[in-house]
Order: structure tokens, then sequence, then C-alpha cells
């Protein structure tokens, strides 16, 4: 009998195949006693261990491939500052000692001290934090139990194979990622998750959030897997089977429609302009990004240099990537944000922050306040490459109007400096802000006095504005981008944008929703940054909408409260 699971549907059309489930057991933990002369041996067992586990990780983030988000590289970063923690690292060591017990056993004791304190936490960002240290503690007892995880690859996946997973932890995407699964489905995770970055990049089917999925379905079971919809049918009769088939054709024959629209100009319906722009990690993805028409890079995430790397990058190892991408973009508009580390993008050389809640603490704009010396060298390297294309600057997290003008100080200083030294740039070039905090959203107009320009961040602004961890499954439910409020906000942005003359993009997730294209049109939005692999999915829905007719609708969507009635407007405006 067939099953149907619901969760949340990450996109990539639909995939039918066959299941491979991956297994991530608890490993058994025995106890035994040891004596006084054992416990120095099993305490260098344990070291053994850490080593053991700290190179595996260490070559996993060597092997990340070129073409991966940089947020795989922070997952992978936080899972080592883990293992370096001397919670578990060192604790376990003095537990050996103590309670002359195995080192298993210490490890299992100490886990279950830290989980017990991770479920007291009430900031909902740190408790998630949990299932990280979960899945560092299993690396540790696998290599304890002699499995080497170096050796290992994901079983070989045939042509119809669908991944199904209670979770995937950053070094299981890494495996992974080469794999040529059709699609991803597991038991947790939300729309911003590292299952979900991973399955979008790849623009594969992918379900989240399935509860029991892992649990319902057998190895080499056939599947259904519905990202569009959400929905997984686990071993489908013909019927069924007939009716997913022809909506996958269908599918196709519009991802195949969508290549016709390339090289068209992206105007809606009743002639208004709309500038698309693509979210880019690395220098590489420049050309997919002119492939599929984008009118510049919108948002350069400039981390990926600090992120990847052992130590810091001099200026001109910056200088080299950020002209190699202005270069690369043809003389069309390249926004690069400044540094934006801190929360859960943590670099090799930083140190470990003891802060209470690192989505409020020293992150994005305020770290750079923080390390003037690691900002100006940035700034450097920046305005040194604007010499080779139209660069602009993008300050992330901003919340006060100290931060810009501090910034412009910083900027002007340099600027002297390069003078000085006969080094040329952008006399000329902008500065932009993000608006993903509430309180620079209330206030945009003063930021707009002291700015070129302004991109909202979509996911911090969601989920500063609703209190909702977007990586937290037990609240991701929550994270809402048609909530009331949101869109009160969106609106006011840009209007308030509009009528003092400055230009505004959007480049969280929302701007990359096919299905909130017309909408954030209606709302006024003319500029969209999004993953290049979106572009023409967004372009074919601006391209047939009017506008004009379509304002009422949007009207009632400003008006309504209930979700259900939002949702049904939504489908109207689609339609």
């Amino acid at each position: 009998m067939s099953i149907t699971l619901h969760g949340i549907g990450i996109g990539g059309g639909i995939a039918i195949g066959r299941a491979h489930l991956v297994t991530h057991a608890d490993i058994e933990v025995v106890h035994y006693q040891l004596t006084p002369e054992e416990v120095p041996r099993e305490q260098a067992r344990f070291d053994e261990a850490i080593r053991t586990t700290r190179k595996d990780m260490e070559t996993l983030w060597g092997s990340i491939p070129e073409n991966a988000p940089a947020e795989l590289g922070a997952f992978l970063s936080l899972h080592i500052m883990l293992l370096n923690d001397h919670t578990l690292s060192r604790e376990p060591r003095q537990i050996i000692e103590t309670q002359r017990c195995n080192a298993e056993w210490a490890l299992s004791q100490q886990l279950e001290i830290l989980l017990a304190q991770f479920d007291e936490i009430e900031e909902e960002y740190l408790r998630e934090r949990r299932s990280d240290v979960e899945q560092v503690a299993q690396r540790i007892f696998k290599a304890l139990a002699g499995y080497d995880a170096s050796s290992h690859t994901p079983v070989s996946a045939g042509e119809n194979t669908i991944l199904v997973a209670h979770d995937l932890s950053p070094a299981d995407m890494v495996l992974f990622k080469d794999t040529a699964y059709l699609a991803f489905i597991t038991d947790v995770g939300g729309p911003t998750s590292h299952t979900a970055i991973l399955a979008r990049s790849l623009d594969l089917p992918s379900v989240l959030a399935l509860r029991h999925a892992r649990e319902l379905i057998d190895e080499d079971e056939l599947i259904i897997v519905d990202g569009i919809h959400g929905v997984v049918i686990v071993d489908p009769d013909e019927s069924i089977l007939a009716e997913y088939r022809a909506r996958q054709q269908d599918w196709q024959v519009k991802q195949l429609a969508l290549q016709d629209i390339r090289s068209r100009p992206a105007i809606t319906a009743d002639g208004v302009d709309v500038e698309l722009f693509a979210n880019i990690e690395l220098p590489e993805d420049c050309e997919l990004s002119l492939q599929n028409g984008a009118a510049g890079v919108g948002l350069f995430r400039s981390e990926f240099l600090f992120l990847r790397e052992d130590d810091l990058p001099t200026e001109e190892e910056q200088y080299q990537a950020y002209r190699q991408v202005a270069e690369a973009m043809q003389g069309q508009p390249v926004i690069i944000r400044t540094l934006d580390l801190g929360k859960d993008k943590i670099p090799k050389w930083q140190e470990e922050s003891d802060a209470p809640n690192p989505a409020l603490g020293l992150t994005g704009i305020r770290l750079c306040m923080a390390e003037p010396q690691l900002f100006r060298t940035q700034l450097r390297a920046l305005l040194r490459a604007s010499a080779h294309g139209k660069i602009k600057l993008l300050l992330p997290m901003l919340s006060h109007i100290a931060e810009v003008r501090q910034t412009r100080r910083h900027l002007e200083e340099v600027k002297t400096q390069l003078r000085e030294e006969g080094l040329p740039f952008d006399e000329q070039i902008e500065l932009g802000g993000m608006i993903e905090v509430p309180a620079a959203a209330v206030a945009v107009a003063h930021f707009l006095e002291h700015l070129d320009f302004i991109s909202i961040g979509t996911n911090d602004l969601i989920q500063y504005s609703l209190a909702v961890d977007r990586n937290d499954d037990a609240v991701s439910h929550l994270y809402d981008p048609l909530h009331p409020a949101v869109m009160q906000l969106l609106r006011h942005i840009i209007s308030t944008a509009d009528r003092v003359g400055k230009p505004v993009s959007m480049c969280g997730e929302m701007a990359g929703d096919p299905q909130l294209t017309r909408l954030l049109l209606g709302l006024g939005l003319r500029r969209f940054s999004m993953l290049p692999i979106q572009l023409l999915k967004v372009k074919q829905q601006l391209l047939g909408a009017d506008l004009q007719h379509q304002q009422a609708v949007i009207g009632q969507m400003l008006e309504a409260s209930d979700p259900d009635v939002l949702r049904e407007l939504l489908r109207q405006l689609n339609q």
C-alpha cells in the first residue's frame, strides 16, 4: 500500500527512483574497568582517535568542490571547532583517569553531560548546536572503533537512486556532493538548513522535515519525490506513477523552455523594466551567471576567502579574487559584501566565541568595526580591484548610522593611502548597506541619507522579525515570508527608497523564489538578486506579469492576516 508523506519542498522538480537509506545508527558503547597501568594507554588511544577525526575532517574540508556553497565550509568549520573544544577533546581523558574506564564509555558520559546542558538552553540558535555536537561525537566513536573515514565513499549510486536520511551532516554532504543521486529527502531540516542549501545549489528535487521517512521507507523501495509541492509517495501504484511521470515530463519541458528566454529582456507583460542579478560564492560562478542572463552580481559573499584558509587571506590574495570577478563580469556591476563572519560562519583562524547568543553578537559590520585592521585590509583590496570593473561595496548587518559613518572614515583614509602609493581605484565607488535587521528596516530613511543604495537580506530580516531561528527544525515552520509584518516591512523599505530616489534590491531567498516574483514586483521591487540557477525561473514569472491588473490582488494581500487567505491570493496572482 502506498504512503504519502508531507514535508518542506526545496524545489528541483520531480524525481522517481529507488531509495538508498543512509544509516547513522549510534555505536553501542560498552563499559569496562581498567587497571591503573592501563589508564595512560587508554588516554593515548583516545588522543589518537581525536587526531584521526581531526585529520579526516580537515581532509574533507580540502575536498570541498569548488562549486560548493560557501556555507558548506562554514558548517565543517563549526564541527572542527567543536572537536577542538576541551569539553570533547580533553574532558573524556579526565574521566578515563578518575573512573578508570574505557575511552568509549568516558566519551559517552561526557556527551550526556553536554547534551543535557544544551537541552536547558532557552535560546533557539544555541540549542540547535546540540545536533552538531552529536555528529562530531559519533565521528570520534567511529575512530575509536577503527572505522577508516578517509577510505569511506558513498555507495555507488545508480541512475535512479534517491538518498533517504534522518539528517545529513556537513561531512556527509561533502562525500555525497559528486555522487549522482536523483534527489534528497530527510526527516529533519528546514528551508534554509545546510541540507537545503546543498540541494538548492545542485537544483535537485528535495523534501525535508518529513519526520519519519527514514523509518517508513525500505532500501530499494520505489518512491516519488515532488520537490515542488513537498510530497513524497512511497510504493506508488501504477495510476499514481503514470500521473507523476506525466508531471515530471511536463516539468522537464518547462525547464527546456526556459532556455528560450535567456536572451530576452527582463520586461513585464505591461512594459516594466526589471533587473536580475546573481548571488555568487566564488569567482568561478560568474560564467554560469552570464550564461543565464544576469545583469551583474548583486551579492558576492567575500567571506569564502576567509573560510577556506588556515590563516587570514592577505591583501594581495583578496585583491586577485575581487579583480577576477570584476573582469569576468565584463563591465557589469559587481556588488561585493564586506566580511560577514559570525553565527555559523566560523573560520579556522578565529578563536571560539563564548558569546551567549552569536546571532546577536559580534557579527557582520560589528566584527569589522571591532577589527579595524582586518577591515581596512579588505577595503584596500576592494578599492584596488575597483580599477578593473564596476565594483560596489555592501555592508552587512547594519543597525546604527554610526557604522556607516565610521566605514566612510575608513574608506577615506584608505583612499588617501592608495593615492599616496600611486595605486589606481574608482574614486566614485558606491557604498551600500544590507537591510536585514528590523531596526534598520524601520529607520531605513535615515540609512538612505548616508548610503548610495540598499539591498534587502530577507533571510535574516524574517528571522529577526519573527524571532525564528531559520536553522532550527523545531520552529522552521514559523519562518514565513508571507507573514503580514514581513510584507509591511518590505513595502516600507521599497517605497521609502523609491521616494528618495535610491536603488533598492533584494538578495535573500525570497528574491529567487518564482512563486514570490509577482508579489515582490507588486510591492515595487525592480532589482532581484539570486542563485544563478534561479535566474531563468524568475524571469519566466516576470515576463508574464501584468502589474496594472495585479495591483488589486496585491492590495488584498497587504490587508490580509489569515495565512490561508494569503496563500489563495498568491495562487491567484501566479495564475
